[in-house]
């Protein structure tokens, strides 16, 4: 049976619904803030991998806090830390998510994620999303694009054919990532952005996940 695996954070989970919470906290500053904090979060992954100094994605996701509010001369204090940290279990889903996921109604359904668990179990729990499986890189210590990553997905669903599992991502380095791997592809390119220059590319490419089929 073919399997469908999904990336958690900007493919399930909107990561910016965060922006109201920042918003409010530093008026006029909440987009700004947001889209720091997502990118300075991918950039620690990437350099941690690549050094072999691996921290749970929780404590990547503060350290970027942290650092994106200095980078805007945001003062950050103990109490607006955790809230924000809090906030980040609770994200939105984006709105085609249930309808896109009910379509695969009998196939394996997973999510394979950069998330650590104490960030991944509440996020799921709160969302009311049945999966066959909620599969972190925490076990492996090192972050997509990874290729053990990917195998780490197959081996969790037993799964033996690579060419089995529609990989679904919203992020171009993780959809190629996953292609280079040897996964079926669908990148759901929520913001139009240009392929990445690399020598593979995604089988599909749409705007939503109800393109998915």
């Amino acid at each position: 049976m073919d399997a469908f695996v999904f990336d958690a954070y900007g493919t399930l989970f909107d990561v910016h619904s965060v922006v109201r919470r920042c918003e409010a906290l530093w008026p006029g500053k909440g987009a700004a803030l947001s889209q720091a904090w997502r990118t300075k979060q991918l950039e620690y992954t990437w350099q941690r991998s690549l050094m072999g100094r691996y921290r749970p994605f929780s404590e990547v996701t503060r350290d970027a806090l942290q650092w994106a509010c200095e980078s805007l001369g945001l003062a950050l204090r103990e109490e607006d830390l955790a809230q924000l940290m809090a906030d980040y279990l609770e994200l939105d889903l984006f709105p085609e998510v249930t309808q896109a996921l009910g379509r695969l109604r009998g196939r394996k359904t997973a999510i394979l994620s950069n998330g650590s668990p104490d960030m991944l179990e509440p996020l799921v729990r709160h969302s009311g999303l049945a999966l066959d499986a909620v599969i972190s890189v925490d076990s492996l210590r090192i972050y997509k694009p990874a290729p053990a990553v990917y195998e780490l997905a197959m081996k969790t669903l037993g799964v033996a054919d690579k060419t089995a599992i529609t990989f679904v991502s919203s992020n171009g380095w993780d959809a190629i990532g996953a292609k280079a791997f040897g996964f079926r592809v669908f990148w759901v390119n929520r913001s139009g952005a240009p392929l990445d220059r690399m020598d593979v590319a995604p089988d599909r490419i749409g705007r939503t996940l109800l393109e998915l089929g």
